[in-house]
């Protein structure tokens, strides 16, 4: 009934709305399955001592209180509930509007029933929409749905992790406030029910209690089920004309009677007619094991279905399709082959055509479903596993026969379809090219015919001369005639048009043998093309929009969305064995792609928003299945590439400049080099395989094989690259000698290995082969850097929002091998940060990777530092009394302290517990950067080398950019980059990339003015810089090795720690350094026991100290000539006693 979907029907248009949204909602859900944070799951010891505290259950409403004052009293779970909430109140929130749209979905539907009850909807009841077509189809749909869903997210996405993750939802979000929020009535619905895919036992009362959480209109249930029972809701049997092909015709209609069942468990508990009649009808012949399995708890259920899983039974249908099965591979075969199946072939015997793919159709669909291994658990169902057993033994399951089979199948449909549409595309919905030439063919062949009739009539009414023709007036107002009769032929009125024809082809027949004319070839052959075009007319009259529709019908194999990937060994294995199979491949991919359309058709007959993204979902996952299939083809020739770099980096030597003759048989090493071509040349063929492949349209996706290739050896390579960055940088840190440098080496030899193998293979296979591997490398490094880096961020970059990561070309992620590190850059970094010896052999990517991570840890170091300073050490009252005493004992800073040996010791010796654990920070700044300086400049000497061009491009545009910035700050009516443009931010990373930065001048936090902060640098600088002592050539190294203190790291960390602070800080720092300078010169030159030519150790440390920290900090002489006189700084190197 075409009204009840009209736009002015109210009544048709809801319900469409609805059952479109729930196949939006079904696939949203599987979207999400893939997208669950693995803290939910606590599976790690890790996670569950960190946030087993703050992740809860349903158990959290019983005792909230006490769960959130836990939390309130503890300031560490505090931050850590914090930073889980912004972390995850995101993905969190996505996945609670997909629970919600679940309670909304019921109870718009109920909503809708009642209105239907109620006379909302004019002249419309719910049994008046039974009735009709669509309506009936669509409150089926609506209930089936329902039960979907649920059983979706129970499949995926367990219970206790739904409740974790609703508990989440409560406790962060405002919903818990709202008066009109759903969430307790979401959490009623979908608490756990005790279901887990991988238990062995099944839930008591499952999944009927469940279903009954939320109650629906028993009259509704009732009527649905009964239709389902009765009704071919979707005139699928006009597809299957043969009776034994009944329950595959109704086996949409089955699946959703057999979901809809569990709305009304009575039945299946104690209609054991009802049940039977449904059995007889929908499963007399079939038993999927799912729905022996299912039915397993419900007396009347298994009693029904007793007879058809009788053991004779079960033979019978076992060898029969086994028997069908064999009969079909050479049939399938023969109708392959070139030529078999050409256009006058399939428009003359178009239904054996259609009986032979309906009949393989049923067979696969059969064998596929009785055969296919079902989920874990299901072993323990001895009943189950006995029938498996038994239809595998009689029907002689061979898989790689019913593949077989399958690609003989798609491929003969697929050409079947090419015939009949005559379209160089291939869509999901096919475009009847054929049909739409029907009405301009049939005029071509009449034309035809008309005219040869005419020029026979011209010729024996004497006027037109034909050689030998006597003129008779009788055939030429008979040929006449026909001309008329052929003229008058419609082709809207096929039957009658085409009875009309048999009977002219009869009468030109017919008078060619009564009236003599054989012996005129003329004559004969106009006869001949007459009847050849009346033929064509009647075969272009019979190809019909229901040739193709029918086609399509028992083409469906949407059955086999997930039983297919059991068939993807025997795919790879074929490919391997020959390339070429894929074009095979590409018919069985364009047919899976049907289980596409049932989800969608509702969805676009609403016109709903939803249609592109559950497009792109599903087409997304038949494409990733393409790409899972055809990777065997780059997997294999990875192989093939290892074993030619080994052949030509170990094996075959390298030609000398000079050689002798006597020894050009020794460096030829032909069989070396014929392996080599023989290894090249199956590169090429795997190549020539996928590229065979055209250009295909999956679903709204298209799949380009030259990218598809070029994904897959990407894709390869990452894993790959991966592995050997995680297994080759693993430390251990009780080694005596540092494994660093023989790990980077070993690692250095395998990134050779990738870079030789692309090298020598890329115009093989015509890609760009560095371009990839510069881009993979670069692409893992900065993934696992941004993971690591993780660790020092309180918001953190989740998996899925990473712009590294790919679903297409995934990064491999592996469990840390320690409790320090996520990944490899993390283990590399505290390698180097233990031994101080970076090297090379990460590459460009490596240490720009490196020195972000660096970065990170400088600013996790400062702020430690500084909030130790501000919690406790500055809010210490002994210490603010000290620091206040010496602030007024230095003021002014420009007089000289009379004994400043005691003076100063007295105050930097009671600070002595405090002093250690600021070295440790201030040590581990300045190594960091020190780090960070040596790998901006091999960066930047790697860059000049590289491509100088770039990196002098670089350095002028960064001057340039620097001088404008100068400009803005001096007269701000110059001009200065928006926040909106990417100048700055982009041109930042690039100089980072080419080492064009100054690590020491980088300002890594924001600080607040600390009071005395100068001072308590100065104080614990003085402490630590009379176990120092300068030596030429080196600079000031520790006095004793047993002190933890070197003075290169020790100067950088306290510039860098000044840095973060306002330059006044750094001046007043600097002023109390002169006034302790001066005041010991002074001293020493009153002191009668020095001799008045020499100065002080600590005085001569402390010059060395304050020259390297202006050099350091980049910093004009000026900034101490101001505080210490030019002649002290220029003599003190000679009058010290060193």
């Amino acid at each position: 009934m075409a009204e009840f979907l009209a736009d002015n029907n109210p009544c048709g248009q809801n319900i469409l709305r609805l059952v479109s949204r729930g196949n939006a909602i079904i696939a949203e859900l599987l979207r999400l399955k893939d997208y669950i944070p693995p803290v939910f799951r606590l599976e790690t010891k890790q996670d569950q001592q960190k946030y087993g505290v703050i992740i809860y259950d349903f158990s959290y409403f019983k005792t909230s209180d006490d769960f959130d004052n836990k939390i309130e009293n503890d300031p560490q779970l505090q931050d850590l509930d914090e930073e889980f909430r912004e972390n995850y109140t995101e993905i969190l929130t996505r996945f609670y509007l997909a629970f919600e749209s679940i309670h909304k979905y019921v109870t718009d539907l109920n909503r809708y029933l009642e209105d239907l009850e109620e006379g909302l909807f004019i002249q419309q009841t719910l049994e008046s929409v039974l009735l009709a077509e669509e309506g009936k189809q669509l409150l089926c749909e609506a209930l089936y749905l329902y039960g979907v869903m649920l059983l979706v997210i129970d499949l995926h996405i367990e219970g206790i992790i739904r409740e974790r993750m609703l508990v989440s939802y409560y406790r962060y979000s405002a919903q818990q406030s709202n008066a009109e929020s759903n969430i307790d009535d979401v959490c009623k619905l979908l608490r756990s029910t005790g279901f887990t895919a991988s238990a062995s036992k099944r839930v008591p009362n499952y999944p009927e209690d469940y279903f009954k959480r939320i109650p629906i209109n028993s009259m509704y249930i009732d009527l649905v089920i009964g239709r389902l029972r009765s009704d071919d809701i979707y005139n699928q049997i006009s597809a299957y004309p043969f009776p034994e092909h009944r329950s595959t015709a109704l086996a949409t209609q089955a699946a959703m009677l057999f979901l809809s069942l569990f709305f009304s468990p009575n039945i299946l508990h104690t209609q054991t007619a009802t049940l039977r009649e449904i059995v007889d009808k929908y499963f007399p012949d079939n038993w999927a094991i799912s729905l022996l399995e299912w039915w397993e708890p419900y007396k009347a259920a298994k009693t029904a279905l007793s007879n058809t899983l009788d053991t004779a039974n079960v033979r019978e249908h076992s060898s029969k399709h086994a028997a069908k099965l064999q009969k079909l591979i050479p049939q399938t075969q023969q109708l392959s082959k070139e030529g078999a199946l050409v256009e006058d072939n399939v428009l003359d015997h178009v239904n054996k055509v259609i009986n032979i793919a309906r009949e393989c159709n049923v067979t696969l669909r059969w064998i596929m479903l009785h055969t296919c291994v079902p989920p874990a658990g299901w072993d323990t169902n001895k009943r189950c596993k006995q029938i498996r057993d038994q239809v595998v033994a009689d029907s002689k399951y061979n898989p790689l026969q019913v593949f077989e089979l399958l690609l003989n199948t798609a491929q003969f449909e697929l050409k079947i379809k090419e015939i009949l549409t005559r379209v160089d595309r291939l869509t999901r919905v096919l475009c009847l090219q054929l049909l739409s030439e029907k009405q301009s063919k049939w005029n071509m062949f009449k034309k035809e015919g008309v005219e040869r009739m005419l020029e026979l009539s011209e010729v024996f009414s004497g006027t037109k001369p034909l050689t030998r023709v006597v003129k008779n007036e009788n055939l030429q107002t008979w040929f006449s005639e026909i001309a008329k009769q052929i003229d008058s032929l419609k082709q809207e009125e096929t039957t009658a048009a085409g009875r009309k024809i048999v009977q002219l082809i009869q009468a030109l027949e017919e008078v060619q043998e009564f009236h003599q004319l054989e012996t005129n070839l003329q004559v004969c052959q106009f006869l001949s093309d007459t009847r050849k075009y009346l033929h064509q007319m009647i075969r272009t009259a019979n190809v019909k929009e229901d040739v193709l529709i029918t086609l399509h019908i028992v083409g469906d194999l949407s059955y086999a969305w997930e039983t297919v990937d059991s068939y993807t060994t025997y795919m790879q294995e074929g490919i391997k064995k020959d390339p070429s199979l894929v074009i095979k491949l590409r018919a069985t991919f364009l047919k899976l792609a049907s289980a596409m359309e049932i989800p969608l058709l509702r969805i676009n007959q609403a016109k709903s928003p939803d249609l592109v993204s559950v497009s792109q979902y599903y087409s997304g996952e038949l494409v990733a299945y393409v790409r899972k299939v055809l990777h065997i083809i780059p997997e294999t020739m990875f192989g093939l590439m290892a074993r030619i770099v080994h052949l030509q980096t170990s094996v075959i030597k390298e030609l000398p400049t000079r050689l002798d003759k006597e020894r050009l048989k020794e460096f030829a090493q032909l069989d070396h080099r014929l392996e080599v071509a023989k290894l090249t040349h199956s590169v090429s063929v795997f190549t020539k395989g996928i590229l065979m492949m055209k250009s295909t349209l999956v679903g709204i996706i298209r799949i380009d094989p030259k990218q598809l290739l070029e994904d897959g050896i990407r894709k390869e390579l990452v894993k790959h690259i991966a592995i050997a960055l995680h297994s080759g940088l693993i430390f251990n840190p009780k080694a005596k000698t540092s494994e660093l440098i023989p790990k980077l080496e070993a690692l250095e030899k395998i990134m050779d290995g990738h870079r030789r193998s692309f090298e020598y293979i890329q115009d093989y296979v015509n890609i760009c082969g560095l371009k990839i591997l510069q881009e993979e490398v670069s692409r893992i490094i900065s993934y696992n850097v941004e993971q690591e880096c993780n660790s020092f961020l309180r918001d953190k970059v989740q998996e899925w929002q990473s712009v590294h990561q790919s679903k297409t070309i995934p990064i491999p992620k592996f469990s840390p091998v320690d409790n320090t590190s996520v990944n490899f850059i993390g283990r590399l970094a505290r390698e180097i940060i233990r031994i101080t010896d970076p090297n090379k052999s990460v590459g460009t990517a490596g240490l720009a990777g490196l020195d972000r991570f660096f970065s990170f840890m400088i600013v996790t170091e400062l702020q430690n530092f500084l909030n130790t300073l501000q919690k406790g050490v500055l809010k210490d009252k002994a210490w603010l009394d000290m620091v206040t005493d010496v602030s007024k004992c230095l003021s002014p800073n420009t007089t000289l302290i009379s004994n400043p040996a005691r003076f100063y010791v007295q105050y930097t010796s009671r600070a002595q517990k405090v002093w250690p654990q600021i070295l440790e920070w201030t040590h581990k700044v300045g190594q960091l950067q020190v780090l960070r300086k040596n790998i901006a400049y091999e960066l930047n000497t790697s860059c000049k080398f590289d491509s100088k061009h770039l990196a002098g491009t670089l350095q002028t545009m960064n001057d340039a950019l620097l001088t404008e910035i100068q400009r803005h700050y001096k007269d701000p009516m110059k001009p200065y980059p928006k926040e909106e443009n990417p100048l700055l931010y982009e041109l930042s990373t690039y100089c980072d990339w080419a080492g064009i930065s100054d690590p020491y001048s980088k300002i890594y936090i924001t600080t607040n003015n600390l009071q005395f902060f100068s001072l308590l640098t100065f104080l614990f600088t003085i402490s630590q810089v009379n176990k120092l002592i300068y030596i030429k050539n080196i600079g000031l190294v520790c006095k004793k090795p047993q002190d933890p203190i070197d003075g290169v790291p020790f100067i950088v960390g306290i510039q860098t720690i000044l840095k973060q602070f306002h330059p006044e800080v750094r001046n007043q720092y600097l002023l109390y350094m002169g006034q302790f300078i001066k005041s010991h010169i002074a001293f020493s030159l009153n002191s009668s026991s020095s001799k008045p030519t020499e100065l002080p150790s600590e005085v001569v440390n402390t010059l060395h100290f304050i020259e390297s920290f202006v050099h350091y900090a980049a910093l004009p002489r000026e900034a101490i000539t101001k505080h210490i006189p030019d002649l002290i700084l220029d003599q003190y190197r000679s009058l010290s006693a060193v």
